[in-house]
């Protein structure tokens, strides 16, 4: 069996930065004055370094945005932060211990400051320029914007040194485990954001430290600092400066009854009546008296109507004949348990097309051949319910049957982003749930600026195509976490090239050596 292992579909943390003015040595030219953060941090190789002209390529200073904020008590006393863009659009920071006099500066305060005769060292697991005086230091602007750096814990903890003495936004977290009702911010509480746990660390002299009623789901902007061990290992905390820098995102869990954790697009041969979709319950449920639906969208150029989908996942088609651009199965009988696989899709259940192992022991909620009856509600028969085109197509699990151009989706996965997909002006595309991959509202704007839709403000994260006619699997593996109703992992796409004589354990186990603990190729959703 081959495997192919995808990890461009995942939330992935990216960090954002502006290209600025680079220092360039040009013969004739004159070298900068100012030594990119960069650049500065680079020259630390584990033991003191006396800066100066020499060792700083020319430069004496350096440059940029204050963003450490001493108000709230929360940060290492005396510490001025500040973060710079300059080099390769690259967020960097760096932190100047100058006592009482860091608290006179303020969040977007743009400062120059001479750093010739100090001293870079890392003190209490923190990479510092000691030895500034307060006069080194000009202010040259006030209320510059900090950009919103949003950053995956898991990147954080692979790249500590990276993204100390940065302004980052920890982006949906909950804490892990969860906390008591009566619970503070005070101590060391880790957060989970579905990527990996990181430490909130609140000092016990905070102004918020005994303040209560901690969010059950949150955005934490914050300054990561590190800790060294004896051996060297950073380990990196976040931490808030005041309770601004928390955005409540919801109070309470919104747990997905049916979680979406594999597909078949494209079988080996005909795909007609043999593609299908894998999701796994996260509680019992009786379709018979909790109905739900599945609607798959087509948006390869032969299918109709053409242009952004007027009635989102409803569209269904405009013609007697043909592709349409959505089909809906609608799963109105049969029970599944929590944890278990069920499937919806051709009723060949093959495992990879004609002559190949069945699949008619596995549990199918709804299965019917949809090369020669329409679906259910709306989509015309076709041979193909996903798109081979190199347009996007993709799939969404509703509760109940009844679905319009407002119903939102339980669950729901992309593959490729190509086609008319989404109208900004009109507000026509397709819905999104708040998933590991998506979110209905932009969660770093003021606002919360409603995002709903498939590639709408940053919901462009997709599942990719893998090579056609091969019969590749796609597995969605991740852990979701039922009683925080959110991915503690990802899920990831692992593609499984699959032969006519593949077993469903293929599709349904993991792999040798992978586990929770060590998710590399582990495809299987985990539910807990």
């Amino acid at each position: 069996m081959k495997k192919i292992i995808f990890n461009s579909i995942i939330l992935l943390a990216v960090t954002l930065g502006w290209l600025g003015c680079k220092k360039e040595n040009y013969p004739g030219g004159t070298v900068s004055s100012y030594l990119p953060i960069y650049d500065l941090r680079n020259l630390y190789k584990g033991v003191d370094l006396t800066l100066n002209a020499d060792n700083m390529f020319g430069s004496t200073s350096v440059e940029g945005i204050v963003i450490s904020d001493h108000s709230g008590h929360n940060l290492p006393s005396g510490l001025l932060v500040i973060e710079q863009y300059r080099r390769l659009g690259l967020v960097r920071g760096i932190s100047i211990p100058i006592g009482a006099a860091a608290a006179e500066y303020a969040p977007g305060d743009s400062v120059q400051i001479n750093i010739a005769g100090s001293v870079l060292k890392r003190l209490d697991g923190i990479l510092q320029i000691t030895g500034v005086s307060s006069s080194a230091i000009t202010k040259i602007a006030t209320g510059r914007p900090i950009p919103k750096n949003r950053v995956a814990s898991s990147k954080i903890k692979e790249n500590p040194n990276d993204y100390e003495s940065t302004f980052v936004a920890i982006v949906k977290a909950s804490f892990d485990p969860a906390v008591e009702s009566t619970a503070t911010y005070a101590g060391d509480k880790p957060i989970n954001d579905g990527f990996d746990n990181i430490t909130l660390h609140t000092e016990a002299t905070a102004t918020f430290a005994n303040a209560g009623n901690l969010n059950f789901n949150a955005v934490y902007y914050g300054i990561v600092f590190n800790k060294q061990d004896v051996n060297g290992k950073l380990t990196p905390e976040h931490r808030i400066r005041t309770l601004k820098d928390v955005k409540a995102l919801s109070s309470v869990p919104e747990v997905a009854p049916v979680i979406i954790t594999g597909y078949m697009a494209d079988v080996k041969g005909g795909d007609g009546n043999y593609e299908y979709m894998q999701f796994k319950a996260t509680k019992f449920i009786d379709f018979s008296v909790t109905p739900y639906s599945v609607v798959v969208t087509n948006n390869a150029g032969a299918t109709n109507p053409t242009g952004f989908p007027t009635l989102g996942w409803a569209t269904g088609s405009r013609a007697t004949t043909g592709n349409s651009r959505t089909f809906k199965f609608n799963l109105t009988s049969g029970t599944v348990n929590k944890g278990e696989f069920f499937y919806v899709g051709g009723a060949g259940k093959m495992i990879n097309g004609s002559g190949s192992t069945s699949m008619s022991s596995s549990k199918w909620i709804r299965a019917f051949d949809y090369t020669k009856s329409d679906g259910d509600g709306f989509g015309l028969k076709t041979t193909g319910l996903f798109a081979n085109s190199g347009n996007a197509s993709g799939f969404a699990i509703f509760e109940g049957t009844e679905i319009d151009v407002n119903t939102d989706p339980v669950d729901v996965v992309f593959i490729g982003s190509g086609g008319s997909l989404y109208n900004a002006e009109t507000g026509l595309g397709y819905r999104v749930a708040n998933t590991d991959l998506y979110d209905k509202v932009d969660v770093l704007s003021d606002n919360l600026k409603p995002t709903p839709f498939y590639l709408s403000g940053t919901n462009t994260m997709n599942f990719i195509y893998t090579e056609a006619d091969k019969g590749y699997f796609n597995k969605l593996g991740g852990i979701y976490d039922v009683a925080l109703g959110k991915w503690m992992k990802a899920r990831r796409q692992v593609a499984i090239e699959l032969t006519k004589t593949s077993a469903l354990s293929e599709i349904e186990g993991v792999f040798p050596g992978s586990s929770e603990e060590n998710p590399e190729g582990y495809p299987s959703t985990v539910i807990k």
